[in-house]
């Protein structure tokens, strides 16, 4: 498997890695050099502000340089910069560098520095190379007799930016060295259960639905792989019943088919002389009837489960329907001597639902109780009502059905074991049916069975709405 997701990952964190590196220098650089320029100028400032103040009892006149000049020289001195005092005009009166005194800066104009404290340049092409330039008012008596002008190399000011960006790009160095972090966290938490995950995916792919996905944590990638491996069971499980529908079918077909081929053989070869033909034609029909019903019921159950149930839901009396019902099955009855016992809590009782397809749940309920009663034994149809509920009861003195059997009896083609010696004429999907035309309906429908004691069926149908029943009194 290619590790695609694996490099696109690194690949976008070495990006990330570039970038942010390019994006420190460059905005380091900036900001540093920014306030190291700003810092120096406002150093400067400061400085020239107190020594205007220190001149201005001088009235800044030239007889009394000796006694300034030697201040503005130390404080000079200390800042490592050059200063001038300067006239009104623009003269260089003093300069502590001896190479400018007496100099006229052209076009010297003091507003040049707008609001800010510096200006950074040559100052007014005087200089080759770049100076942070500062001036401060020397003033007395409501009026300016000059400036205070210093000035520092650009260069000087920004001696110090390449040891502070060196500091930076080391921290930054160290922090995503760190980073490296998310990527052992990425391919530990993400990139290995994934790739576990993927594996996995393509073993049940190709068939091998045995196969496990290990990844053993408490996040979502636990729990995707925990719910692949159910779908996984599932699938198995959804083959097994495959294999099993398939067994099923062929054996519940291959059965009548087998005595229908036989009888006719017989009938053709004379095995069966002409006055049986009747009675061997009649069986015949018998059997295809049943390769018939189990034909329709495999197409009804099937139509259910893959385009869902449409329901046709009117308001009907369940009494009736269950009379009706039950009379249609008067003759299958009597050969072993059944009789209906019907319980009603009144003459009407009114429930909204699909009438024909809850005829086709009582029909198949009501087949299985006869299936498997016993000779002269009694069948209990019971409706009663609850709340907004109506609830209807199918109850036989058969032979039960086992305890571990009572949840797999909903499955199609699932028999009992003591329903296969029983039952012949059954297709397995009676109940299924069943359980879709209920579960349609969003109710429920259970059993309550023992062995030897018999077994009941009970499920519940839905009141029309805005009324109790509409019962009459019996």
């Amino acid at each position: 498997m290619k590790r695609l997701l694996y490099l696109k990952f690194l690949l976008g964190y070495l990006l990330f890695f570039v970038l942010g590196f390019l994006v420190i220098a460059f905005f380091s650089a900036h900001l540093t050099e920014n306030y190291l320029l700003h810092s120096a100028g406002e150093r400067l400032y400061n400085e020239a502000c107190l020594l205007a103040d220190a001149c201005t009892p001088y009235g800044g006149t030239g007889a009394n340089l000796n006694t300034v000049s030697p201040r503005i020289e130390t404080v000079a001195g200390c800042i490592d910069s050059t200063a001038w005092l300067m006239d009104r005009q623009g003269q260089i009166v003093y300069d502590t560098a001896r190479t400018d005194t007496g100099r006229q800066i052209a076009d010297f104009n003091p507003a040049d520095t707008g609001k800010a404290h510096y200006v950074t340049g040559r100052f007014y092409g005087h200089f080759s190379y770049d100076m942070i330039s500062v001036y401060a008012p020397i003033s007395g008596s409501y009026q300016i007799f000059g400036y205070i002008v210093l000035h520092l190399p650009v260069k000087e000011a920004l001696s110090s930016r390449d040891s502070i960006l060196n500091v930076v790009y080391l921290t930054g160095l160290i922090i995503f060295a760190l980073s490296l972090i998310l990527l052992i966290v990425f391919h530990r938490i993400v990139y290995r259960p994934l790739r576990k995950i993927t594996v996995a995916a393509r073993q049940f792919a190709e068939g091998h639905l045995e196969y496990r996905c290990q990844v053993h944590s408490g996040d979502e990638m636990g729990y995707l792989s925990n719910t692949l491996n159910f779908m996984a069971s599932e699938l198995s499980k959804m083959e097994e019943y495959q294999r099993k529908f398939i067994s099923d079918v062929s054996h519940d077909f291959r059965s009548p088919l087998t005595t229908i081929k036989g009888y006719l053989e017989a009938i053709m070869d004379g095995t069966i002389p002409p006055e049986l033909h009747d009675k061997y034609i009649r069986l015949v029909i018998a059997e295809t009837e049943r390769l018939t019903k189990l034909t329709q019921n495999t197409l009804a159950l099937q139509s259910l489960e893959s385009r869902g149930t449409y329901l046709d839901l009117t308001d009907f009396d369940i009494n009736q329907v269950v009379k009706n019902t039950a009379a249609a099955f008067e003759g299958a009855c009597l050969p072993k001597r059944i009789t209906f016992d019907l319980t009603f809590p009144s003459r009407i009782l009114m429930v909204r639902a699909d009438l024909s397809k809850i005829q086709q749940v009582l029909y198949n309920l009501i087949d299985n109780a006869i299936k498997f009663s016993h000779n002269g034994s009694v069948i209990w149809l019971e409706t009663s009502e609850r709340f907004d509920k109506v609830f209807v009861s199918v109850r036989d003195t058969g032979i039960g059905i086992p305890k571990d059997s009572q949840k797999k009896i909903w499955e199609r083609f699932y028999k009992t074991d003591l329903s296969r010696g029983r039952d012949k004429r059954g297709t397995g999907l009676g109940l299924s049916i069943v359980k879709e035309i209920i579960q349609a309906h969003g109710q429920n429908i259970d059993v309550i069975s023992t062995i030897g004691v018999g077994s009941e069926f009970i499920f519940s149908l839905q009141k029309p709405s805005g009324e109790e029943g509409r019962r009459s009194p019996s």
